[in-house]
């Protein structure tokens, strides 16, 4: 199928093959009618792209930030590869979508095939969405005119956000498309409008909405707003514009009456004045977007309903006003239509909205495929001759996240694998990765990677709760299997792949890559012939990350210290060479004395009488270098600093290395993994401290969520 994609390093907006999306458990697949490209958004994301390098920058300076902090922590070299691949990565355009629904998974029990449905889908021939972000069509509503149901919402929002009453004057400043299905809300729900805007034809479909026009070209804005309204001020105003400017803010507060509510639906500068709300003792607020559920992974990405009694709107059912108000005829938005394209000339639909010719509602119209589920095949990227056949690293891949662009595939194409078929779940980004490093199939369907008797290698790259299933399904299947770790998230699926693995004969490792590294090497070879046991302290200053992120829970993520502190569990009992015999775990406490779990000290001992410390910290600066290693043994000190340099105490060598490039041993790890499938030979990582290690990460996870 084709789909829209935007390069953010150049602008460029291109159609894409790749391959049509299958539902998941909460999820529909959608055949798209109609899109609606969101002049607004799509048009700062288009030119933000065909922005140099200096103006990207001005325009993110929270980014340049991070960038010169990861410069100072990793290298001027890393951090640029870093910023090119970001840039590199082509994104999805749009999220107003109609169509008709082709498959829907078994939690998504309100639909069927055939249901026509609004989503928030980008402009893809076939869409998959959660079924919490989709509402069904009412008969009478064309899908052109439904697939505005995700602009109205971000307009109701706003509205319910200034809980307007039945007579209550409210001013919609900005009267772009989100401002303009805005004005004719506010006039269904029984309010008197006025609409703001500098655009004399926008000024005039306010008009013919209902609301009463102010030029905004005239100045003194506030001051009619006052005269039009007596004296008394707006009871609200909606903030529908974008602008970089604070004064849209302060002549909202101008013209509001005492008490008034302002509310930001679009963007404004926010160097907000006290005295505009002090005097008049005005309420501020900011519009998330379509309603409560949104950017909340368990209600968009999990299709997690909120309960209706206890939260009236959600996204969702914000859609489904919308569409009964079109239903109704009390919205009329193929009013605001200006230009239609078909899908097929997309890309001259984003030179309007970018260009100078005027334009409000831009709609792209697809052909009816008969609202049938294609056959999901794996679609052909390359015709290169095969590089090796099966039995010598014939790969499959399973996932295609940041982390296999940026770091394995780029270490695994050294190698000189053949990179048979890789699987994403959307399609999108296993088209993407796919084609960037001459993948020869990309799929939506895990089967055809592990299923195919070429591919005699399998990476699982997945969500960590997956991983354990699809290396038991692999390994059954006769595949060798590298896994991302964590291995497993609980005690039952280890026993599961270690028994898997003993039973199919084949090589599993775990992508456990500090172990390889060079420094960590030459670590090892100072501690080799020590007399007495080595004290190790692994501090690593993980940086935050959002308690609602999938890492973060037990049951997808496993916890940051399972799914990432892992790696220093495994770093530690290949410096020390003995296994494993003791671990203590103390989290820190928040003010209520819960466990912070992705905050904790791990307090490892060992068969030979060694200890070591692992500091895993979500709580320090992002300038602060992420991991530093030290052992200390028979009077002697070395110190691994951020992978990047090795420093001496005591040691026979200098006291201090330059610095090198940063190596944290994907390249060394993949090199020899690759080596032991083509040979046969022992894997990387010996089996024995693949299962101890993974259990050992297991159990710290648990201990820092539940220490007592």
């Amino acid at each position: 199928m084709k789909q829209l994609l935007q390069q953010l390093n150049t602008g460029e907006t291109r159609l894409a093959d790749v391959p049509v999306p299958r539902a998941g458990s909460a999820s529909l697949v959608v055949e798209t009618r109609a899109t609606l490209v969101s002049a607004g958004t799509e048009r700062m994301l288009v030119e933000f792209g065909r922005a140099n390098l200096i103006d990207k920058a001005r325009s993110q300076p929270d980014k340049v930030k991070q960038v010169l902090d990861k410069m100072r922590t990793d290298g001027v070299g890393p951090t640029l590869d870093a910023v090119r691949s970001k840039l590199d990565q082509p994104i999805p355009l749009g999220y107003c979508h109609a169509g008709v629904v082709v498959e829907a998974g078994a939690k998504a029990v309100r639909f069927r095939p055939g249901d026509r449905v609004v989503t928030n889908g980008p402009h893809a021939e076939y869409v998959r969405v959660p079924h919490t972000l989709a509402a069904r069509i009412p008969d009478g509503v064309s899908e052109e005119a439904a697939a505005f149901t995700p602009l109205a919402a971000i307009g109701l929002q706003g509205i319910r956000m200034a809980a307007p009453t039945l007579g209550e004057t409210v001013v919609v400043y900005g009267l772009g498309l989100i401002g303009l299905l805005t004005v004719q809300l506010l006039r269904a729900n029984g309010c008197r409008v006025i609409g703001i805007d500098r655009d004399p034809s926008r000024l005039a479909l306010a008009e013919r909405f209902g609301a009463t026009p102010l030029d905004g070209t005239a100045g003194g804005v506030a001051e009619r707003v006052l005269a039009a309204t007596n004296g008394v001020g707006a009871d609200a105003v909606l903030l529908t514009l974008a602008s970089d400017s604070d004064d849209p803010v302060h002549q909202a507060a101008e013209m509001s009456r005492k008490r008034g509510r302002l509310v930001l639906v679009g963007v404004t500068g926010l160097n907000l004045r006290r005295d505009d709300f002090y005097r008049k003792e005005l309420t501020f607020a900011v519009s998330c977007s379509y309603g409560p559920g949104r950017y909340d992974p368990d209600y968009e990405e999990a299709g997690h309903d909120y309960p209706l009694p206890f939260v009236r709107w959600t996204e969702q059912r914000n859609f489904e006003a919308v569409l009964e108000l079109m239903g109704g005829g009390r919205l009329d938005p193929l009013a605001l239509v200006t230009h239609r394209f078909e899908f097929g000339d997309a890309p001259a639909a984003y030179e309007v909205i970018s260009g100078k010719e005027p334009s409000l509602g831009v709609v792209l119209t697809y052909p009816d495929r008969g609202g049938v589920l294609p056959t999901v095949e794996a679609r052909v990227l390359t015709n290169r001759p095969a590089s090796a056949k099966a039995g010598q690293g014939v790969v499959g891949m399973i996932g295609a996240g940041n982390f296999a662009l940026r770091t394995l595939l780029p270490a695994l194409g050294e190698t000189g694998a053949r990179l048979h078929t890789i699987a994403s779940s959307g399609g999108t980004s296993g088209a993407v990765v796919g084609g960037k490093f001459g993948f020869e199939r990309v799929t939506t369907d895990v089967d055809a990677v592990i299923e195919n008797p070429e591919i005699d290698t399998v990476f699982v790259l997945t969500r960590h709760d997956t991983h354990a299933r699809l290396t038991e399904r692999a390994l059954a299947a006769g595949k060798h299997v590298f896994v991302e770790k964590p291995l497993a998230l609980t005690d039952e699926e280890l026993d599961a792949v270690e028994a898997a693995a003993q039973s199919s004969g084949r090589l599993v490792t775990v992508g456990f890559n500090r172990r390889f590294a060079p420094l960590a090497g030459e670590m090892q070879a100072l501690l080799r012939g020590r007399a007495g046991p080595v004290s190790v302290v692994a501090t690593v200053n993980a940086g935050a990350i959002p308690r609602d992120h999938w890492t973060q829970d037990p049951a997808v993520g496993g916890g940051r210290i399972t799914g990432e502190g892992c790696h220093f569990i495994d770093l530690c009992r290949f410096l020390v060479g003995a296994p494993i015999r003791g671990l203590q775990v103390t989290p820190a406490r928040d003010g209520a004395g819960r466990a912070i779990d992705d905050i904790a000290h791990l307090s490892l001992s060992f068969a030979d009488g060694s200890t070591a410390a692992v500091h895993y910290l979500a709580s320090g600066a992002r300038s602060y270098p992420k991991e530093r290693i030290e052992c200390f043994w028979d009077g002697k000190t070395a110190a691994i600093d951020n992978w990047r340099r090795l420093r001496r105490f005591g040691v026979a060598g200098p006291w201090w290395e330059r610095s090198r490039a940063m190596d944290k041993g994907h390249a060394a790890e993949l090199r020899l993994w690759m080596e032991a499938v083509r040979t046969g030979g022992a894997p990387p990582i010996p089996l024995d401290e693949l299962w101890e290690v993974s259990r050992w990460s297991i159990r710290a996870g648990a201990l820092a969520r539940d220490a007592g």
